[in-house]
């Protein structure tokens, strides 16, 4: 079956894994994703209803905006991919806008323009929590009207919650089911692949998110985590069912070579009584 992708590009997006992830998932009547991030699992399951949740606030905002003002926005944010904007002069001149901006369409409206626009996809702030991503100088940047209107539709049995893992995973009940995707693990002592939106996500928070997973499965909530294939994660993951990934994604290591790198999946599944 043809997969649909997210309207946002993504680092560390799962639509590569997408076969991987459906096969692991359990049944149940909600997904609860407490790092939704593009939403391609999301995009791609078909469950009842879902709770998606992300500590990004211009993510959660732009979500609900194309939930609930789909036509509006699209003409809005269509408006803005014209040659005349794929300069980067114009660029930082909204993306300058972008970090002044406190009207929530409008806001919305320049966050897609920025991700499609600027260099690699990235979602990157400062510490001010100033949007930071350089001019990504691409010939045409794609418009993803199809891909909009596919997760407004979809969207209308989803609700989006800026919030914390901890709070979203503690709104789980017998119905759910949880997918993590966490900010990736460190590939090594000296990897730099942790910033999440202004804050790192720590080895503490990686070892306390496999907690509350093995907290859930106890009340009989089944929770499929994805991280990267390391020592620690598959220390951190040892009460679950762990399932190696090969995936074709790369990371750049030293010297500008690129390396792959395998995924683990950890399914934390209930005993049957």
């Amino acid at each position: 079956m043809k997969k649909n992708r997210a309207f946002l590009k993504w680092a560390g997006g799962k639509y590569p894994l997408l076969n991987d992830i459906e096969k692991h998932l359990p049944q149940g009547e909600c997904l609860i994703e407490p790092f939704v991030g593009a939403g391609s699992v999301f995009l791609n399951t078909r469950y009842s209803r879902y709770i998606l949740a992300d500590i990004n606030s211009d993510l959660i905002d732009l979500y609900n905006i194309v939930k609930m003002q789909t036509a509006e926005y699209i003409s809005a944010a269509q408006a803005m991919f014209v040659p005349a904007n794929n300069n980067a002069e114009i660029y930082y001149q909204l993306r300058t806008e972008f970090n002044q901006c406190r009207e929530p369409l409008r806001r919305a409206v320049l966050f897609l323009y920025l991700n499609r626009h600027g260099y690699n996809g990235l979602c990157r702030y400062n510490m001010k929590g100033e949007f930071n991503v350089p001019f990504g100088r691409y010939k045409k940047p794609y418009f993803p009207e199809a891909e909009l209107n596919h997760f407004a539709h979809k969207a209308q049995n989803a609700e989006f919650h800026c919030m914390s893992y901890e709070d979203c995973m503690a709104m789980a009940d017998k119905d759910s089911v949880v997918y993590c995707d966490p900010p990736y693990a460190p590939l090594s002592a000296t990897a730099n692949f942790t910033a999440y939106h202004t804050n790192s996500f720590s080895p503490a928070q990686q070892a306390h998110l496999a907690e509350m997973a093995e907290k859930l499965v106890s009340n009989q909530i089944p929770v499929l985590i994805s991280n990267h294939d390391t020592p620690d994660t598959r220390e951190w993951y040892k009460a679950a069912k762990q399932f190696q990934v090969k995936v074709r994604r790369s990371i750049s290591s030293n010297g500008g070579t690129r390396k792959k790198v395998d995924e683990l999946l950890a399914l934390y599944r209930p005993a049957k009584p």
